[in-house]
């Protein structure tokens, strides 16, 4: 099967599951949204105090085990890490809070294009705006300094933490906050959680299937074959909506979301800059991290760091609206990623010139 139709049908796959979990119990339009698990997650276990949105995701253990199986099994596990750490903290850190303004990851994006909500696709338009402006940075040379092999044992750490977490979990899951009202409080059944994030975290390991991913490829190398990939998940989630009578195809009365196209524009475009310079979207960077880079499973710490610092400092949205804060913070994370993508260009064109004159020399 050519890799075209690889990723049509992983496209397929990603959406039915979506929908199955949206069916049975997890949040309207939120069958999956790496972004909004994190936030729950991080409330579970005390890093923010929102009482709406606490719950251990297992779907978030399932994508990087899923991921660390695949990579194993393949012989893909490469334990690396050292490029520029500090960095890629922060740049997790931003895109989260940009997911966190809009009210969804680029996967729940699609999600809610799927079921109808026009303020997504608001957001696809700042997500392809921020992916465009990274994509000319990469053109003209970006790159973050490269990474190097480490023992194996840097690599099999965050897999281990999260079978740890996820069996103290399904042992005595009493030990972590759980909502009894608002999304925290809607989810599947454990089971159909894991299962669902270990195929999806095993289907972005062999596939390398990424929403951010996707818009570079077209316009670097004008390769669509990704596209078509999201174009399948998209139909299959329309189609899904349809069936059920919960396609409504309105700016209003969307579940979760908010309708400040201004602010869904910047935080997308926030989201899609990040994505670019740490190479992938939330759902990627969790999958990398599972197959032993340590330079994405220091921007998923960044991420659970952005999501609790998102709600202990109001940055985060609400159906009501964007924050003050929020949109602060949305402005200062795009001229920082524009500073560093800019610092890292100007740093690689220095050294070629310093080549080329050597060379001449």
């Amino acid at each position: 099967m050519s890799i075209k139709w690889v990723l049509i049908l992983s496209g397929f796959i990603i959406g039915a599951i979506a929908l199955l979990l949206g069916i049975n119990g997890n949040p309207p339009n939120m069958g999956i949204c790496v972004a909004c698990f994190i936030r729950d997650s991080s409330g579970s276990m005390g890093l923010h105090h929102t009482e709406t949105v606490q719950y251990l995701r297992p779907e978030i253990f399932g994508f990087i085990l899923g991921s660390f199986i695949a990579a194993l099994i393949f012989k893909e596990f490469q334990s690396k890490a050292g490029s520029a750490p500090i960095i890629r903290f922060t740049l997790g850190f931003l895109m989260m809070v940009g997911c966190l303004v809009f009210l969804g990851c680029p996967l729940r994006m699609v999600l809610r294009i799927g079921a109808g909500d026009l303020n997504a696709v608001i957001g696809l338009i700042g997500l392809i705006i921020g992916i465009a402006i990274g994509s000319l940075f990469v053109k003209k040379g970006f790159s973050l300094p490269r990474n190097y092999s480490q023992s194996p044992i840097e690599g099999f750490i965050l897999p281990t933490i999260c079978i740890f977490l996820f069996a103290l979990f399904l042992w005595k899951s009493d030990i972590f906050n759980a909502s009894v009202k608002g999304p925290g409080s809607s989810h599947a059944p454990v089971w159909m959680s894991i299962i669902a994030g270990l195929i999806i975290g095993f289907i972005i390991q062999r596939t390398r299937f990424c929403f951010i991913g996707m818009a570079k490829h077209v316009f670097l190398s004008r390769n669509y074959n990704m596209a078509l990939g999201v174009i399948a998940l998209t139909l299959v989630v329309f189609m899904g909506n349809l069936y059920l009578g919960k396609f409504n195809f309105s700016f209003e009365n969307q579940p979760i979301a908010h309708s400040d196209g201004l602010w869904n524009f910047l935080s997308m475009t926030l989201v899609g800059l990040c994505g670019v310079l740490i190479t992938g979207c939330p759902l990627r960077q969790l999958a990398n991290a599972g197959q032993g880079n340590s330079d994405a499973a220091i921007s998923v710490m960044g991420m659970l760091v952005g999501a609790a610092f998102a709600h202990n400092f109001n940055y985060a949205s609400s159906p009501t609206g964007v924050t003050d804060n929020g949109k602060l913070v949305i402005i200062i994370g795009l001229l920082f990623a524009v500073i560093v993508a800019t610092i890292y260009t100007l740093n690689i064109s220095k050294a070629n010139n310093n080549g080329t004159r050597k060379n001449d020399a």
